[in-house]
Formats: C-alpha cells, structure tokens, sequence
C-alpha cells in the first residue's frame, strides 16, 4: 500500500475520531426514540427573571420534564439578547435533543436556529413566536388575538358599557381611555393589540370610548421590553400632556400586569385615588392579583402556565419518539417565512370575584398569597 493511499485513510480515520468526539447530541442522527429519557437532554431558554410569570415557567417546564426522567438545561437571559444567542449556542454546543425557546426578540436567533435544524434539533417555540426562521417546529401558546380581545371586553365591562354576560350596560360615555401595547419585537404584543383594537373600534367610532391622546397606534402605544418602569414614564407624560385641561382618564388598556403596576403607579402619584380608573392586565401575577382583590387594579387574564408547560413538554416527547406534536392550529401562526403548527390554549378574564374560584380553589395562589401580594 503506497504512501498516499496510507495517508488518506489515516486522514479518514482521524475525521471519524473527531466526529465522534465532538459532542454533537442526539440531533446529529442519534435515534432518540431508541434512548431512555435519562439519555437525553432538553435545553430551555427563557427571556428575563424580571418577571414571576416567566419564573414560574422556567420552573414549571424543568420540573414536569425532570419527573420524567429528562436531563433539563434551564437558561435565563435576562431580557438580553446577545446573552440568550449564546445560552442557545451552547445548548446545541453542549447535545441539546430538543430546544424549547421563549425568545426576547423573535428575529434574532436566526443562526441560532440553522445551526439546530444542521443537528436536527427540533425546535419549540414557547409562548413567542420566534419570527423569519423556517427552523421553528412547533409553536405552544395562547390564543393571543382572543388575549386582546378578552382585555378589551374587560376594559368595557369596567366601565360599564357591558356586563359580563356580553350584554349592553347601562354605562353610554364618553369615557377618555389610553392605549398601552407590549413590546414590538414580540410577536404576541401584536396580535393582543390587534385583539383589543378590533374590540374597542366601534366604541371608539361611535364616540362611547374617547382616546384623549389620540394615540391609537401600536408604535405610539408599544413598550419596549414590557417593562413597568417604562409604562410608568408614559402615564406620566400622557397625563401631562393630554389631560393638563381637569380632563380625567377613566380606563386604561394594558396588556400586562406589570405594566398595569407602573400605569397605576403613574396615576396614584397624579393624585387619583379612590374609585381608580378601569386598568386591564394580564398573566395574573400575584402583586397585581392583590391589586384586584383591594379594588385598585380591575381585571387580569389569566394564562394558566402549569398547562402551558404542559404542552411544551408533550410536544418534546413527541419529537424524541420520532412523532408529530399534536396541533389546534395549523393556519394562524405564520413566522413570515412558514406557517408553524401551534397548539393553543385558553384564557380566563380573571375580576375580583373570579379570584377565588379561577386562582386560589385551582391551586395557582394560595388565599395567603393573595392577601400578601408575595409568592411563597
């Protein structure tokens, strides 16, 4: 056998050696279905600890997939993008079998996600739907357009113009309201304003409902990275600018709980107080849960996470076991590049005597909790 020859199975031998060493998870062609759940590992990355929902669905995805007997890389990026494009990086890097994602940016994970599908990791968007990416694979959330809507019908029934049955209140305005929307890079801030905006048009048109700002665009109402201190800021403005005439706000459209904390804030520190204008939310989160229980806050969705997590972990087995997640929605979810199969859940419209039914006899807060506004 002459030199060459020796030398390019030499070479041959050594590619094998370091492909078989490189670490690459069961995603590279490894039959996972043929793998004991000990064998495998899922990775899940969350946006931010900033916030208990978020928390609490980290938690709850690891703790229903350990009991399974699954390996759990849980990640936080604290709402930063370049720290969640390496946590995901290195769960691929480090044999991730599955990827579960709530992505901070729906747009950014782009490379993140090629280099997934390279390995055949098969990837679960959850909750955001990660956007212009052919390489999402399922999609487990809400339905986030009936989110807006049920805000919307929230904000009405706060001021009377329904009751909570869907019919006509005695309530007949005009009532000034404002406008708050989430953040632009997530794909849900979208599809709740969308929602909400579609739900309170003909109120709006018909002159019930009265945008004093006259800011009715989701670019002007939008808050970047949700965050409360940011609604806060724009409360402040708005009722300085907008309502410097005695005009009084009477509700106020906020998709998220911790936004609505910082819009409530705002306007305790611009002297309401008492009867506090209608405020929506959503996530019932427990601070904003008690805000409710005291009359302050007047509704919040509830998105019942446990059940999220659920669906997340349903939809893992299945692509570990070769099978196809069980979808609800093949039509609504399209990323801009692929329409992704979506299993969604509902939602509940959660006043304060829905609280002890809906939160507290379901075991999501304890009576407790509640009083508190803490988590134990």
């Amino acid at each position: 056998m002459n030199r060459r020859i020796l030398a390019a199975l030499g070479a041959a031998a050594l590619a094998l050696s370091m492909a078989a060493c490189s670490g690459e998870g069961a995603g590279s062609g490894t039959d996972t279905a043929a793998q004991a759940p000990s064998e495998l590992k899922i990775g899940v990355s969350m946006p931010t600890q900033t916030s208990e929902r978020w928390i609490a669905d980290g938690n709850s995805v690891k703790e229903k997939l350990e009991a399974k007997g699954y390996k759990v890389d849980l990640q936080y990026a604290n709402d930063d993008i370049p720290t969640q494009s390496q946590q995901v990086d290195q769960m691929i890097t480090q044999g991730a079998n599955v990827l579960i994602i709530a992505a901070i940016d729906g747009t950014a994970l782009s490379s993140q996600l090629q280099a997934a599908a390279d390995k055949k990791i098969p990837v679960i968007s959850y909750d955001r739907l990660i956007r212009d990416s052919k390489n999402v694979d399922f999609y487990v959330s809400f339905d986030n357009y009936k989110v807006g809507v049920a805000q919307a019908t929230a904000l009405l029934v706060g001021l009377g113009v329904l009751n909570k049955d869907g019919s006509p209140g005695t309530a007949k305005g005009p009532f000034n309201i404002e406008l708050f929307a989430g953040s632009l890079d997530d794909n849900n801030a979208h599809f709740f304003f969308d929602g909400a905006m579609d739900t309170l048009k003909p109120q709006i048109d018909n002159g019930t409902l009265v945008v004093k700002s006259k800011q009715t665009a989701i670019e002007q109402a939008a808050t970047l990275r949700w965050q409360q201190e940011t609604a806060q800021k724009r409360m402040e403005d708005l009722l300085t600018s907008s309502y410097n005439d005695g005009a009084k706000v009477a509700g106020v459209l906020s998709p998220y709980d911790g936004l609505s904390r910082g819009i409530i804030t705002a306007l305790q520190n611009a002297g309401y107080s008492g009867k506090m204008p209608v405020v929506t939310g959503q996530d019932a989160e427990i601070a904003s849960v008690k805000l409710i229980n005291d009359g302050v806050q007047s509704s919040t969705i509830f998105k019942d996470t446990r059940l999220l997590a659920d669906q997340a972990v349903k939809a893992a087995e299945a692509f570990l076991k070769k099978q196809t997640p069980e979808a609800n929605d093949t039509k609504t979810y399209d990323n801009g590049v692929k329409v992704v199969p979506s299993y969604l859940l509902p939602v509940e419209t959660v006043y304060k005597d829905d609280i002890q039914k809906s939160l507290i006899d379901s075991g999501y807060w304890t009576a407790d909790e509640v009083k508190a506004g803490q988590a134990k």
